[in-house]
């Protein structure tokens, strides 16, 4: 499968079940202060989480490309990405957690065809403010996955929002991939960092809003935000370990390699992996519409810093930096049709990657 083939067959599956697709936003957000980059489908979709009317309905879905540099230091492995793209579909007070979760078994299991045997779930354990989410962690079990494949867990794992102290938010079920490695312990889960169990998919239920006391109150609106990672899931459905032997890398990955054996140079596979990564972040974030630039704030110093980095490894490598500049170049060419942002802002590049910044 193909990365347009799937985000076709996403986007289709829940236009099908009367969702309406939106387009993907600006990796700026401009309805949700708490963030400098748009991190999730949900930040554009913020004033209509909290109850204002969407022009396209109840039933929302989209392919939104995102950034995230809280685990910049897990780039390199084989799946974390600063710039990605999230499927997403959304429920503004229509459905809950029985149909998304059916909607969301339904794709995983007779469109992308993963056995049953390899997903796990995890769910809110529940505290002394909220109880467990045994609604979700019985829908779970009702279509067939066993006790051994469910696993709970709290607040940092399996609970979403407010996005201030006061607001929407609720508990979420996370749905993980096994990757059929042996468990590293007696308490392996998808909540350790051994490689057995790689996030998909996320469905988050904003059932409760948090007062200005800490209690947590019905909300009257219930909504559903899901996200699902394009990047790992094409990994998985065409068998690869790693991010980087998917066709979204392959080309840059290819390219760098050229220009490695052009120069003599031979650099470490994450120094590599970094390289590539980061140059499809900058290039994206440079071409986007709100025409994001490097400076020593907010964003433009996310976008400086990933640059910086790029170009200390080329020059530990010894290599010029201006091949910087011809990786880009890959990326706006893979990417120009879905996001034809990239080639309408091109002359961005030359002008902002090859000067000391």
């Amino acid at each position: 499968m193909t990365a347009n083939e799937l985000r076709t067959m996403y986007v289709n599956f829940f236009k099908e079940r009367g969702h309406k697709e939106i387009a993907s936003a600006s990796l700026l957000p401009e309805n949700d202060p708490t963030v400098l980059f748009t991190t999730a489908g949900m930040h554009p979709l913020v004033p209509y989480l909290l109850g204002e009317k969407h022009p396209g309905g109840k039933r929302l879905t989209d392919v939104q490309k995102c950034v995230r540099t809280e685990d910049i230091d897990e780039v390199g492995d084989d799946t974390h990405c600063t710039f990605f793209e999230m499927m997403g579909n959304w429920s503004l007070g229509d459905y809950f957690k029985q149909e998304s979760i059916s909607m969301s078994f339904d794709f995983l299991t007779n469109y992308l065809h993963i056995p049953l045997e390899r997903l796990a779930v995890t769910v809110f354990e529940g505290d002394e403010l909220v109880s467990a989410d045994v609604e979700a962690e019985e829908i779970w079990k009702s279509f067939g996955l066993k006790s051994d494949q469910i696993f709970r867990y709290g607040r940092d794992n399996n609970w979403w929002g407010p996005a201030g102290q006061t607001g929407p938010c609720g508990p979420d079920t996370e749905i993980f991939y096994d990757m059929d490695k042996p468990k590293c312990g007696p308490n392996c889960g998808p909540s350790c960092k051994c490689g057995k169990y790689v996030e998909i998919w996320n469905n988050v239920f904003m059932q409760f809003n948090k007062e200005a006391d800490g209690t947590f109150t019905e909300l009257k609106q219930k909504n559903v935000d899901t996200g699902m990672g394009l990047e790992r899931v094409l990994t998985i459905f065409n068998g690869k370990t790693n991010v980087y032997d998917t066709e979204l890398f392959i080309p840059i990955m290819q390219t760098l390699e050229e220009i490695l054996e052009k120069e003599g140079k031979a650099i470490p596979e994450r120094d590599k992996r970094i390289i590539c990564e980061h140059t499809r972040a900058i290039t994206f974030i440079l071409g986007d519409p709100m025409k994001i630039s490097p400076s020593n704030t907010e964003q433009g110093y996310i976008l400086r810093r990933l640059i910086r980095r790029i170009i200390r490894l080329f020059k530990k490598a010894d290599i010029n930096a201006n091949y910087l500049c011809e990786l880009s170049v890959v990326i706006i060419e893979q990417y120009g049709l879905v996001y034809p942002e990239l080639e309408e802002n091109r002359r961005v590049y030359s002008g902002t990657v090859t000067k000391r910044i």
